[in-house]
């Protein structure tokens, strides 16, 4: 999520190939307009949508600090705006502890991993629940 900053972790310099050096000028400029964290705009009178962040505290790929710096910035950006008088959407970080990127995630992990997707998108678009 931090465009600008991934080369610096882990692996992240495998990736520059792919999404170019924000070292060099020529292409910070390309790599800023659309780095997730220097881009969050809120909205003008009306809340934040509701979001679910997920990383593995283990992830060597996208490491976790990059949730957690996004989360930090929207939640500074939230609570210094007026939006902080309307916003009831929840915003949530879920960290899987003992998980990497994804590759290998044993079942149970992904089975957690899910319910917690769908519980959330239950509560955030008052999904009902029949039996048939």
């Amino acid at each position: 999520m931090d465009m600008l900053r991934f080369h610096k972790f882990t692996v992240g310099s495998f990736w520059i190939s792919e999404y170019g050096d924000p070292e060099k000028s020529s292409e910070f400029e390309y790599i800023f307009r659309y780095s997730p964290l220097h881009n969050i705009r809120l909205p003008r009178g009306v809340q934040w949508p509701a979001t679910l962040l997920i990383t593995g505290d283990h992830d060597d790929r996208v490491v976790p600090s990059h949730t957690l710096k996004y989360a930090a910035q929207l939640y500074h950006y939230l609570k210094r705006s007026e939006i902080k008088l309307i916003q009831r959407n929840p915003i949530l970080v879920n960290i899987e502890t003992n998980t990497g990127h994804g590759a290998g995630k044993p079942r149970d992990k992904i089975i957690e991993e899910l319910v917690d997707i769908i519980s959330f998108l239950q509560r955030v678009l008052q999904l009902k629940w029949y039996e048939e």
